[in-house]
């Protein structure tokens, strides 16, 4: 037997397995958050904002974090 061969799958179209697949949670999207975000827009000097993104992933984060300690909530 070759070992790419589909023979030791196993059935999935069983009973068992859909019951198994029926009882499986679905979970799509993005996790909610406790505390959701507002969208919204906001003109910022390009210098700020290039300073923020050459930090690289979680940019908009710091500059949430930074208005947070700006404006005492933190």
């Amino acid at each position: 037997m070759h070992p790419d061969s589909d023979d030791d799958l196993p059935d999935f179209s069983t009973p068992e397995w859909q019951a198994k697949f029926a009882r499986a949670p679905l979970r799509r999207g993005r996790p909610k958050s406790a505390v959701t975000k507002v969208r919204t827009t906001l003109r910022l000097d390009p210098d700020i904002l290039a300073a923020f993104r050459s930090g690289g992933p979680g940019w908009q984060t710091r500059i949430n974090d930074a208005l947070r300690k700006a404006a005492g909530l933190s």
